[in-house]
């Protein structure tokens, strides 16, 4: 019976007013023993009958209006507490005011000793508060012991970190624990926060080998990569998920929530210490100009025009013909700018007269151009449309560059132009030899820039194995030996914005990728990420090679290859160089046979472009050995 008053459902108001009651005449007597080390004076002997009702009475009345009694015992809270000491203070008061109406205009004697309301205000909030507690402490535990609790870790046992204990202890207490916090300042190992212990980030993997740890909780922002990914790594070997704190500017009204706190994703596991970019060239570069984004709705194009915001160009103009995505683009930026002014333009880069037209009108000073076809299977089997955007759509934007005297013009190329064995890798290579060709008969700087894959792009294999993960499986890869390069769309947009300032016309860039990635590695760490067990959760199926597709990329970084630059992830490529007028006359040759529609003649062709271009699980394989 009485566990059911209690914890089964509300406790009735009358009744949490009748307790405090009876605290609040324990904590009156008590505070009168204190008063007087335990021996009354007999006038107090002869008052106190009369005192603890007139006490009673005034509190109880102060209780009823301050609603003491109105909240829900077990969930108890801070401002719960506080409500109780502000009813105990104006009880107080009343005393107060009290003792002295008597004392100035009646029998000049203090009905309580101050001494005594003011021990009994210190005895009596510690009663309430404490009996609240009491009753949420163990309602709690009876209906989610401790014992039967998920364990949490979190590491950073700063102001973060106990802002991350106080909302798992508001939001998930029922189901989590803080079992330990993990720090690397040696001041605070060995001490307690919330009555939490504080370990040292080498007693990590000892943590997870003895205890049960569902989660451990990032709370630290800037921590560094290599530490990062060791950290995930522990974790993952032991299957703990690892979940990372939101920047403040997250928080809901500036307050943390545990659902707030999110799952690391795996480019925390691949990225590298944040690229620091000559924000100085860039700007005076960008400054006041117009500049044309083509692509702008990708996910290449959309990044740089996020950071191109940064630099206050005069005016930005994001073309691509893409129209949903452009439009969110467009939404976007309109709730974010205040001071870059922007324009958004439907329109194929292949259309001559829609292009001459955006040139004549916005006389763009700067142009991004990403647009592409990237797709390999698909470009494997289209090589017409690889042909018309890749390389007749360069040609086009590029020709009117010099046209209209456009200062630079940086060309978003790909891995996949390196000795290609793709179609879609030989036409961006196709694209790459035409500019560079074009920067020596123009006063445009025709700059390229180079690099691999890109995690969570359209058509990444990130995207994928997500998509697939969340559908329960099975997670396809096309070898197991299949490595690649990755790097963040945040990284190879700002690479390409400081390859874009340093140039001088005819260089290709290329990006430090760090470490090649095995693709199955890849797999199976999101298959761990998502707190899914290989072989019993999930499955990996091996599909093998797709038309065009490579075992291993390549990025030409090796010392023999490229020439250093003054920052240590960009590179330049040393290529063979192309007379224009002799490569212009055969791309031109290109562009007219993709108009025929004969795919082996079209590939044919490219393979005379570029020699170095052998096709690789292709039905285009036949045309190397002719």
């Amino acid at each position: 019976m009485f566990y059911k008053i209690f914890f089964d459902r509300q406790m009735p108001k009358w009744l949490i007013w009748f307790i405090d009651l009876i605290l609040c005449f324990f904590t009156l007597i008590l505070a009168y023993l204190l008063r007087f080390n335990f021996v009354l004076p007999e006038r107090e002997t002869i008052l106190l009958p009369y005192i603890i009702p007139y006490v009673l009475c005034i509190k109880g009345i102060v209780f009823l209006i301050m609603g003491t009694n109105a909240g829900i015992i077990r969930y108890t809270s801070t401002r719960d507490a506080l409500r109780v000491m502000i009813a105990v203070l104006i009880s107080g008061i009343i005393f107060s005011i009290v003792n002295l109406v008597l004392f100035y205009f009646f029998d000049r004697k203090f009905l309580i000793p101050f001494s005594i309301v003011i021990i009994d205000f210190i005895t009596c909030t510690f009663a309430l508060t404490v009996f609240r507690i009491i009753v949420k402490m163990t309602y709690l535990e009876l209906n989610n012991p401790s014992s039967k609790k998920t364990n949490v870790i979190i590491f950073g046992a700063g102001e973060g970190g106990v802002i991350a204990k106080r909302a798992i202890d508001r939001d998930a207490g029922t189901k989590y624990k803080v079992l330990a916090f993990l720090d690397e300042d040696i001041m605070k190992i060995g001490k307690k926060i919330e009555d939490v212990p504080i370990y040292a980030l080498k007693e990590l993997e000892s943590l997870l080998k003895t205890n049960t740890v569902a989660h451990l909780i990032l709370s630290i922002q800037n921590l560094k990569p290599e530490k990062k990914k060791a950290i995930i790594e522990t974790c993952l070997s032991y299957n703990t998920k690892v979940l990372n704190v939101p920047k403040v500017g997250n928080w809901i009204n500036g307050e943390l929530s545990f659902k707030q706190i999110k799952k690391v994703n795996i480019e925390d596991l691949l990225e590298r210490d944040p690229i620091k970019l000559d924000e100085k060239r860039i700007k005076k570069d960008l400054l006041d100009k117009v500049v044309l984004v083509s692509g702008a709705a990708g996910s290449i194009g959309s990044e740089i025009s996020r950071q191109l915001t940064g630099f206050m160009p005069k005016k930005l103009i994001l073309l691509d013909q893409a129209e949903s995505p452009l439009f969110y683009l467009e939404t976007e930026l309109n709730s974010k700018l205040k001071h870059c002014p922007f324009e958004v333009i439907i329109g194929d880069i292949r259309d001559n007269a829609k292009m001459e037209d955006i040139f004549q009108k916005y006389k763009p000073d700067y142009i991004y151009h990403a647009a592409a076809y990237k797709h390999v299977p698909m470009m494997e089997s289209n090589p017409e449309e690889a042909v018309s955007t890749n390389i007749r759509g360069t040609l086009l934007l590029a020709n009117l560059a010099v046209k209209y005297k456009v200062s630079k013009f940086v060309m978003v190329s790909t891995d996949k132009a390196v000795n290609p064995t793709s179609v879609m890798g030989a036409s961006k290579r196709i694209a790459e030899i035409y500019v560079q060709a074009l920067n020596q008969k123009s006063t445009t700087k025709f700059i390229t820039t180079r690099f691999g894959n890109v995690l969570g792009s359209n058509g990444s294999v990130v995207t994928l194995f997500k998509q697939q993960i969340e559908k329960g499986g099975p997670i396809t890869i096309t070898h197991p030996d299949v490595t690649r390069y990755f790097m963040t769309i945040p990284e190879a947009c700002q690479l390409v914005l400081e390859a874009g300032a340093m140039g001088n016309g005819g260089e290709i860039y290329i990006f430090d990728m760090g470490h090649s990635v095995k693709i199955i590695d890849l797999a199976k760490k999101m298959i761990k990420l998502s707190g899914l067990t290989l072989g019993k959760d999930i499955q990996i199926v091996t599909t093998g090679l797709r038309p065009g597709e490579k075992l291993y990329e390549e990025l030409l970084n090796s010392e023999e290859n490229t020439l250093p630059t003054h920052h240590p992830q960009i590179m330049i490529a040393k290529v063979r160089t192309y007379d224009f007028d002799t490569i212009s006359h055969e791309i031109e040759a290109l562009v007219r046979e993709s108009a025929q529609n004969d795919k082996m003649n079209i590939v044919r062709k490219m393979k005379q472009i570029v020699p170095e271009y052998k096709s690789n699980n292709s039905v285009f394989e036949q045309l190397d050995y002719n």
